[in-house]
């Protein structure tokens, strides 16, 4: 049996309903993130956890506290799954920092791997702390499954690295929305599987769920060569 991760990004906030950058910022869950780590609660309760894992931000610990409820496993907390920080860009909207800080976030845009916010962190030093934290969870839970609880970009640069994919594309390419479930397999520390993306079926019946997909304005762009262009 390989080792599987149940690799989660936490359930909504008041700035993710905004579009808010929160990166390093404490912000709790919202009634509906709540909402939605319940659904996921519901869903997994019959599944087997032999471990619980999150980022020491509130938002985490408490979706992987709902989540875990049906399980016997206490939360333990990794400090180095926490967010990107965002710097100057923290708790301000998109269209803000488009607006106020245009060059820096065209940079930013175009290589988040190595580019960082004004205070913050670029991608790679994301992954230099994030990574050895997945590989460690792996190791100690041989065979074994696992929650993991975690943000919205870090999650995105983990996926990114453990299967092989280059890492700056990684706003363009995937998406993780809240409370979303992703499945990742491990026959050892460094060859993983992908199982199940971003899936939030759990949640789909519940009243005024948020349904827009927030990956990076690229996808906006209009493609070159394309009928009415």
């Amino acid at each position: 049996m390989p080792t599987r991760i149940y690799l989660v990004r936490h359930g909504a906030t008041e700035l993710t309903a905004e579009d808010r950058f929160a990166g390093s910022t404490d912000v709790p869950l919202s009634d509906e993130g709540r909402r939605q780590a319940a659904a996921l609660a519901e869903r997994l309760k019959c599944d087997r956890l032999d471990g619980i894992y999150a980022s020491p931000m509130g938002r985490t610990i408490e979706t992987a506290r709902i989540v875990g409820a049906p399980h016997d496993c206490q939360v333990r907390v990794e400090p180095d799954l926490r967010e990107i920080a965002y710097g100057h860009w923290e708790e301000r909207t998109r269209e803000e920092i488009e607006r106020d800080f245009r060059e820096e976030y065209d940079a930013w845009e175009e290589d988040p791997l190595t580019i960082a916010p004004a205070g913050g962190e670029s991608g790679i030093q994301v992954l230099a702390r994030a990574l050895p934290v997945m590989r460690r969870i792996v190791q100690n839970h041989r065979h074994q499954s696992v929650l993991v609880v975690s943000h919205k970009g870090t999650n995105r640069l983990l996926i990114s690295s453990l299967l092989g994919f280059d890492a700056r594309g990684y706003r363009d390419r995937l998406d993780q929305s809240p409370a979303a479930l992703t499945i990742l397999e491990f026959a050892n520390e460094v060859r993983a599987r992908l199982r199940l993306f971003n899936d939030i079926s759990h949640y789909e019946a519940l009243p005024g769920r948020c349904t827009e997909q927030r990956l990076s304005r690229w996808w906006s762009l209009p493609i070159q060569g394309s009928d009415g262009s």
